[in-house]
């Protein structure tokens, strides 16, 4: 599935979610890796086969294996990371902020791409996975890597769109279902 199938596949009611989908893939704020990996690694984060079949389609070949790996990564490492971190940032006993996770997270350290890049990436799924915690750190090590807001912007954008885009077909898909019930 291509990216041009993937807005074909929305309903009219979805218009937006079309075009945003065209503005973002044509994005210049970010660098091509930046930009891609952004988008695979949220696809990733939705879980939703169609989405993530036609985003990868159309950004994987744009990335180095590298870069593609390390895309994957972000959204496999934030996935556990961003429910570890959201626990015990809205758990009310604060015990848990000062426990070590004693969970291996060596990708973070050595991701395989420049670590504004795979920060980027993993800031984007932490957004889709609503992980405040995460979401400022890893805002803050971007900014301290030199990225403006605009940038950092632009991927929450990818992110938020993916998502939709994702949860728009999820609940489409789910209609005859629902109608035959």
């Amino acid at each position: 599935m291509s990216l041009e199938a993937l807005k074909e596949a929305l309903p009219d009611y979805a218009k937006d979610q079309k075009l945003n989908l065209s503005s973002l893939a044509s994005e210049t704020l970010l660098s091509e890796q930046q930009k891609a990996g952004t988008f695979i690694a949220t696809a990733l984060a939705t879980r939703h086969a169609r989405t993530i079949a036609a985003i990868m389609a159309e950004f994987a070949p744009r990335l180095s294996p590298e870069a593609l790996n390390a895309a994957r990564a972000a959204a496999s490492i934030m996935a556990m990371n961003n429910i570890y971190y959201r626990f015990t940032h809205l758990a009310a006993s604060p015990d848990y902020r000062t426990l070590p996770a004693r969970l291996r997270m060596s990708v973070i350290g050595k991701p395989g791409v420049e670590k504004a890049d795979f920060e980027l990436w993993s800031l984007a799924v932490s957004a889709i996975n609503g992980c405040g915690m995460c979401i400022d750190s890893h805002e803050k090590i971007l900014r301290d890597h030199g990225m403006t807001a605009e940038q950092i912007q632009a991927a929450i954008r990818i992110a938020s769109v993916v998502h939709a885009v994702a949860a728009t077909l999820e609940g489409e898909e789910a209609l005859p279902r629902l109608e035959m019930a």
